[in-house]
């Protein structure tokens, strides 16, 4: 019997009739191992290596941290840092969505989150300025996106995890590619501002001496990356280490010194936490064990051959993977993308001499791109709740802000050296 075509009748066709994705791959995994006549033990013996794998812990401590940091204040301060450097250009609100959200994905690596976070401030704050609700919803949900690229990020760690990859190297070379965004994000937001007639400043000129105010009234929200990544990289503590720290730093700023976090805020918080990190172990769980079944079927030779039956050439491959992750990315949740796809693909690129950390931000910088993609996009969800608007008027005001995370895209695979210059830097 042809295993990988019944896994793959069974995968899509469970997910035609609304089954679960993590389901899905767990059925489809039970075919194939009943095919290949494999013990089913297999199947929870491979949840059980996902699971005990310690740097996972950092997932449920930055998810935990990031939460805290909201709740804590912190939102608002890097929002007013954002005004003061971006507001007086036309756009100004719109402009501070895009550099909060940067700011904020420093302390989370959750794209809905960050979000939720940003977007609950500066949808309502946009809408009362006259904007679009369904562009105020689609710059949210395109600048939330950055949560899940720019360090920390959980994305990146489940990439590291599956890949058996360095998360300090992913975390560094994650950098760039969000700063891009973030510029393609500006310019766009900007060019629609203007060409459509809308969003006018929200600061006066811009101001050194005002910015610097801002910076040390937000002293302790932007010293959380800087304590988080520095230490990382100084070699004072380990990524799953930082997480703690972070945690910490989250209840410390918020409590003594912002003094807004409540025990509700912490409790909630909790539950948040526990809600998320379940969700993330029952998808890894299942998917971990369907993508080292893929690899007992030689799917990646087979995938391959497919590719280089088209072309060799490493720039027009990632392209077209790129295309099939975003496709894929419509229909399916980032984190079995993540993982189901990197045990398929990850051996093809490195076949054709391509960096396996500028794979793992490759990968997760499509994935975004079904942030924003219906009918699973997550961040649509998000902020089409948040502007009291349909899934579909949302979907049309986040068009334009694709354009950037596929310019972006486009470029890293032409030049993958903007990814990990940094790292082939730092790690000599």
């Amino acid at each position: 019997m042809n295993g990988p075509l019944w896994m793959s009748i069974a995968f899509v066709g469970c997910m035609l009739i609304g089954v679960p994705i993590p389901w899905a791959a767990g059925v489809a995994t039970v075919i194939g191992l009943h095919i290949i006549d494999i013990p089913f033990a297999l199947l929870s013996q491979t949840a059980y290596n996902a699971f005990e794998s310690f740097p996972l812990m950092t997932i449920p401590l930055f998810v935990l941290a990031g939460k805290l940091m909201e709740k804590g204040g912190m939102s608002e301060h890097l929002i007013h840092i954002a005004r003061k450097m971006v507001g007086s250009l036309r756009g100004g609100t719109s402009l501070v969505t895009i550099v909060s959200c940067g700011l904020f994905a420093s302390l989370t690596g959750s794209g809905p989150a960050t979000t939720a976070a940003i977007g609950s401030i500066t949808i309502p704050a946009m809408v009362d300025e006259g904007y679009p609700k369904k562009f105020a919803s689609g710059i949210s949900a395109s600048s939330g996106a950055l949560g899940s690229i720019i360090p920390p990020s959980n994305l990146l760690i489940i990439y590291a995890l599956i890949a058996e990859e360095s998360v300090p190297k992913l975390f560094l070379a994650g950098l760039v590619p969000g700063f891009m965004v973030i510029l393609f994000l500006i310019l766009t937001s900007t060019t629609v501002c203007r060409v459509s007639g809308f969003g006018g400043r929200v600061d006066g000129d811009f101001s050194f001496a005002p910015l610097l105010r801002a910076l040390w009234e937000g002293k302790w929200a932007i010293g959380a990356p800087l304590i988080i990544l520095g230490g990382i990289y100084s070699g004072v503590f380990t990524p799953t280490e930082a997480s703690a720290v972070a945690v910490f730093y989250g209840l410390f700023v918020g409590t003594v010194i912002y003094r807004k976090l409540t025990v509700g805020h912490v409790i909630e918080s909790l539950k948040f936490t526990t809600t998320m990190v379940g969700t993330v172990l029952v998808i890894l769980g299942s998917t971990k064990a369907f993508g080292q079944l893929v690899a007992f079927y030689d799917i990646p030779l087979a995938v391959q051959a497919f590719f280089t039956g088209f072309t060799d050439n490493p720039f027009l491959v990632l392209m077209m993977i790129s295309f099939l992750y975003i496709l894929a990315g419509m229909w399916m949740e980032s984190i079995p993308q993540v993982v189901i796809f990197t045990a398929v693909l990850l051996p093809v690129v490195k076949s054709m001499g391509v960096d396996p950390i500028f794979f793992g931000v490759l990968t997760v910088l499509t994935c975004e791109v079904g942030f924003l993609t219906p009918p699973i996009g997550v961040n649509l969800f998000v902020s089409s709740r948040i502007a009291g608007i349909s899934l579909e008027e949302s979907s049309v005001g986040v068009l334009p802000f694709v354009i950037p995370y596929l310019a972006t895209i486009t470029i890293l695979c032409a030049m993958p050296w903007l990814t990990t210059g940094m790292v082939d830097m730092f790690f000599k």
